[in-house]
C-alpha cells in the first residue's frame, strides 16, 4: 500500500453497502409512498404508473364498505317478474348483471347476467323460467378487503358479489369493475353516461354534477369563467379549494357556487351538489 492509499478512508465493504440501502427502506405505506413520489419527481417512473401503484397500495388498505354501490342504489330484478318486465329493466339499466331477489331485498336469489337472456330472441320466450337462467349469487362481508376479494374475482371467475352487513341484511353490492376504478382510475365505456347527463338539474334549483365535468362545458353550461388553467375538471378545482381530499357532505363556496360532495371516497371525489347562489 502506497502513502497516497493509506491517507484515503477504507472502501466500504459490499456487506456494509447492502446494510445501507436496507436501512433507508420504508417502514410503512406512507414512507413507500413518499418514496414513490420521490421516483416520479426524479423522472423514474411516470404519473400514470405512480397512480396505478398509488391505487393498488390504497387497494390493500380498503374494505369493500369503502366502494360498495349502496342498496338504495342497486338496481335489482324480482324473482316473478316477467320476462318483459326484465327486459325493460335490463335495457334501461344498460347493466349487464343483476342481482334476483324473492320476497324482499335480503332474499338473494342468485344473480343474472343479461347475456343469459340472448338466447330468449332466437328461441321464443315460451315458458320462461327465470330459475334456468340465473347463477348463485357470492356473498361477503361488507369488511372484507378488497385485494382480497379481487385476488377471489380472478380466481373463482366470478364479477359480482352481494354484501351484507352485521346483521345479515343486504348493504349493498360489488363489481370487479369497481375495484380495478379504485386502482387505475374511471373507467368509461360506451354505457356510461354521456356528457350531456354529466350536469343535472334538480327539482329543488340545485344541480347534481359529475367531477369528471370538463370546467370548459362546466362554464358553458352556468355561462361563468372559472379558470382552466391549472385544472381540466370542476372536481380537480374543488379538491385544490379544500386543499385536500375531502369527505362526503362536506361542503365549500367558490365563486357564485357551493359545492357539497355528494359522492366519493378518499381518493376521489365522484359527484358534486351545487347551490347556484346568484339564482
Amino acid at each position: 500500500m502506497t502513502d497516497d492509499d493509506s491517507s484515503r478512508p477504507p472502501k466500504k465493504s459490499w456487506l456494509k453497502k447492502l446494510a445501507g440501502a436496507f436501512s433507508s427502506e420504508p417502514q410503512s405505506h406512507d414512507d413507500l409512498a413518499q418514496t414513490l413520489r420521490t421516483a416520479h419527481a426524479n423522472k423514474l417512473i411516470d404519473s400514470d404508473a405512480l397512480d396505478i401503484i398509488e391505487g393498488a397500495l390504497h387497494v390493500s388498505n380498503q374494505q369493500v364498505r369503502g366502494i360498495m354501490v349502496p342498496r338504495s342504489k342497486m338496481v335489482v330484478l324480482r324473482h316473478n317478474d316477467s320476462l318483459e318486465t326484465i327486459l325493460k329493466t335490463v335495457m334501461d339499466s344498460n347493466h349487464s348483471r343483476f342481482p334476483v331477489i324473492g320476497e324482499s331485498a335480503d332474499d338473494v336469489r342468485g344473480i343474472l347476467l343479461a347475456k343469459e337472456l340472448l338466447p330468449l330472441v332466437l328461441s321464443g320466450r315460451e315458458n320462461f323460467n327465470i330459475d334456468n337462467v340465473i347463477r348463485p349469487a357470492t356473498i361477503i362481508p361488507e369488511s372484507k378487503r378488497l385485494n382480497v376479494l379481487l385476488r377471489e374475482f380472478r380466481e373463482q371467475r366470478y364479477h359480482m358479489a352481494v354484501i351484507v352487513d352485521e346483521y345479515g341484511g343486504i348493504a349493498g353490492l360489488v363489481t370487479i369493475e369497481d375495484i380495478l376504478e379504485e386502482i387505475v382510475g374511471e373507467i368509461e365505456d360506451e354505457t356510461d353516461t354521456k356528457e350531456s347527463t354529466m350536469i343535472r338539474p334538480q327539482e329543488n334549483g340545485q344541480f347534481l354534477v359529475d367531477a369528471l365535468t370538463s370546467i370548459e362545458d362546466f362554464n358553458e353550461y352556468f355561462d361563468v369563467g372559472l379558470s382552466d388553467d391549472n385544472f381540466d375538471t370542476i372536481g380537480g378545482i374543488i379538491v385544490h379549494a379544500f386543499g385536500r381530499q375531502p369527505n362526503v357532505d362536506e361542503s365549500i363556496s367558490v365563486g357564485q357556487f357551493t359545492f357539497r360532495i355528494a359522492e366519493g371516497n378518499n381518493r376521489q371525489v365522484k359527484l358534486l351538489e351545487i347551490i347556484n347562489k346568484d339564482e
